[in-house]
């Protein structure tokens, strides 16, 4: 069979007939556990390195609190929202995203930003990034695309052949790339950056009654980036420059800490905003949607052991507490199974009982056994439910609230196309010396490339976005922009 002809299978050797959509009800969503492609491309890939973690291996961590500071009781029954001068203790962790556990610290890449709020009700864990959107806006994608940051299964080098060609063949990257490339892709400090939740989440409030929301982490140490040539001398000289500056802040009483802000949008309006909220590809407008000040994040004390603390802390977006939910994010949807379930593989089944992991509020279920059940394992109490002899039940009041769901299931995607427009409208906002900047970086990155069909594509989505910004592009590789675009 000559390689046009080949066909995309499952592991088990049936063809897939979608690779781009996972299987939704309707466009929006929410995603069904009946695609099976979809769980085992996410189980797989969670399943591909040992012991380190597949994405987001190296981190810096910190322990400190949250302190409310506006009452937004209306909008969400979450207790440690509860009420003005609430202090909630937790613990966070940044990362890099594509390096392994001993990469450098100033490359040029996303960073994790992720939070265990240590709730009465239980933990909550808000694990975004220090941008607003991201890559892709289908779980079905992500291990393609991570594929694409690691190493080339030959030569084991870094391949930029398939990062651009895959980020060419997904428009819906153009944004998040415009981002990585900027002045903001390489942080002068971990404290000196913002952090984001990324996906749309759901509050509800004690009468049920739910809101559309976004997180915003804004730092006050005012956000700082490295030069290219100074990242480059710091990740040779010294590649842990994030994880000592952070250690050392905190040592010295110079805590860091930043303002969390949300955006609230009412339900309806999902259905009638000019993008698809829900899409983690594109962010809400401040217009449309202002900042609301939440609370404070101090961090404020260090790990006493790495290990213990920052390399077995495990982070899921689907650990929530009442009043705080998920939304029919494609992306999210996935991240929901895809997280814990990388935990279950490289910490153990048990992580959640770990001390970093452990809930202050009690814990009462039917799971039993496992490697490394370091607890009493239940005792000798009620194992099953439903039973006749008291054990735990569920609490009717907390059920999600119900949101409504409608269309086929199919693989699909969203019903908004235009990839252009907001990656457009950031590269108009930089200044003359911050697109220089950023242009520089695009065209130092893509000449590696082989491909001028590759280069060609691309250069075709930056001048979709911004007609300039792809004529510089092309000036810069020495090609010019395609006609068809």
């Amino acid at each position: 069979m000559s390689d046009e002809n080949k066909k995309l299978t499952t592991s088990w050797g049936a063809p897939v007939g979608d690779n781009q959509n996972s299987i939704t009800a309707g466009s929006r969503g929410p995603t069904l556990i009946q695609d099976v492609h979809l769980l085992e491309k996410l189980a797989h890939f969670n399943r591909e390195r040992v012991p380190e973690r597949v994405v987001h291996a190296k981190g810096a961590g910190a322990h400190g609190y949250f302190e409310v500071t506006q009452d937004l009781s209306n909008y969400s029954k979450a207790s440690f929202l509860s009420e003005i001068g609430k202090r909630t203790p937790l613990f966070i962790r940044f990362s890099t995203v594509a390096g392994e556990l001993g990469s450098a610290d100033t490359v040029r890449d996303p960073r994790g930003f992720a939070v265990k709020f240590y709730t009465e009700e239980g933990n909550y864990d808000l694990v975004g990034n220090n941008t607003p959107v991201f890559f892709i806006r289908d779980a079905i994608k992500f291990p393609d695309f991570i594929h694409t940051q690691k190493r080339h299964p030959q030569t084991h080098l870094k391949n930029p052949n398939a990062v651009w060609d895959f980020w060419s063949l997904s428009p819906e990257s153009l944004h998040q790339v415009t981002i990585l490339m900027s002045d903001r892709g390489i942080p002068a400090t971990l404290r000196h950056m913002h952090g984001f939740g990324s996906h749309t989440f759901k509050w509800v409030n004690a009468e049920g009654e739910a809101v559309w929301v976004k997180y915003h982490f804004k730092t006050e140490q005012g956000v700082k980036n490295l030069d290219v040539e100074l990242a480059a001398k710091l990740a040779g000289e010294n590649p842990d420059y994030h994880t000592e500056d952070l250690f050392n802040a905190i040592a010295n009483g110079d805590f860091p800490a930043w303002k969390l802000s949300v955006q609230i949008m009412p339900l309806e309006d999902a259905n009638t905003y000019r993008f698809d909220p829900f899409d983690v590809s594109k962010v809400w407008s401040q217009k449309d949607y202002p900042l609301i000040e939440v609370g404070r994040m101090v961090l404020n004390r260090n790990p006493e052991n790495y290990f213990a603390e920052v390399e077995q802390a495990t982070f899921s977006p689907g650990a929530f507490v009442p009043g705080i939910e998920a939304s029919p994010d494609k992306m999210l949807q996935g991240r929901l199974f895809a997280y814990s379930d990388a935990h279950r593989y490289r910490v153990g089944a048990n992580h959640n009982s770990l001390p970093i992991n452990r809930p202050q509020a009690e814990v009462n279920n039917y799971q039993r056994d496992g490697q490394m059940r370091s607890d009493s394992n239940g005792g000798s109490s009620v194992y099953y439910e439903p039973n006749s002899f008291s054990g735990p039940t569920e609490s009717a009041q907390n059920k999600p609230a119900a949101y409504a769901v409608s269309g086929e299931a199919d693989s699909v995607a969203y019903d908004h196309h235009d990839h252009y427009t907001q990656a457009g409208d950031l590269y108009r906002l930089l200044s003359e010396d911050e697109r220089t900047r950023l242009v520089e970086a695009i065209v130092g990155a893509i000449k590696p490339v082989e491909k001028d069909e590759i280069k060609l594509r691309q250069i075709g989505h930056f001048y979709k976005a911004d007609p300039e910004y792809g004529t510089r592009i092309a000036e810069g590789l020495g090609l010019t922009v395609p006609q068809v675009v």
